[in-house]
């Protein structure tokens, strides 16, 4: 078996995307191709952590495909093999209640239904404020759910934000590997 094709879809976590970004280059420059996938709001909303343009060239450049931003142009990502594998990092609370829930309605969500649906694996970094608060019910389903594992997390500042998870970036490659194996690597939580 060749390199092992992954589909990399981002949500809008804006204050994640830095490293998330830079970790999508590492991955890309151990040779593994990478398909990107954007979420409406992390395509196309500026913020204080960047402008949109900006990161969507920085991860076109990387990734050397165009981003793939509509629910039709990822629809047939599983059903085509174009992945052997998605990625969802950042994965933002909202995406995570919509994936826990079987709702579909956002670029990222479809494309992990469309993998979901042949049995391709589905890793996802959490990156959420709520995520042991209104996001811990969704998080425990997941969990539960075949085929989807996850990149291990932990509290990303358990003072001033004792809710919040963010999941150790580093760690994606390392997850997806397993995940093709069908494992999950531990600890979940760190």
């Amino acid at each position: 078996m060749g390199q092992a094709i992954f589909g990399f879809a981002m949500c809008g976590s804006f204050c994640t995307f830095r490293p998330v970004i830079d970790e999508m280059r590492r991955i890309a420059e151990k040779g593994y191709p990478l398909l990107p996938v954007m979420s409406y709001n992390a395509y196309k909303t500026d913020t204080r952590f960047g402008r949109a343009d900006d990161f969507v060239w920085e991860v076109e450049d990387i990734c050397g495909k165009k981003i793939r931003k509509t629910i039709p142009e990822v629809e047939p990502m599983g059903p085509k093999k174009l992945v052997d594998l998605l990625i969802v990092a950042p994965c933002t609370g909202n995406t995570l209640g919509k994936l826990a829930n079987g709702i579909t309605d956002t670029p990222v969500t479809m494309a992990a239904k469309s993998c979901l649906r042949i049995g391709l694996p589905v890793v996802l970094a959490p990156a959420t404020n709520d995520a042991l608060a209104a996001s811990a019910a969704n998080i425990g389903r997941l969990l539960n759910t075949q085929n989807i594992y996850f990149v291990p997390m932990k509290q990303d500042n358990p003072e001033k934000k004792p809710f919040s998870l963010v999941a150790d970036f580093s760690q994606i490659l390392p997850a997806a590997l397993a995940a093709l194996e069908g494992k999950q690597i531990q600890p979940v939580f760190r």
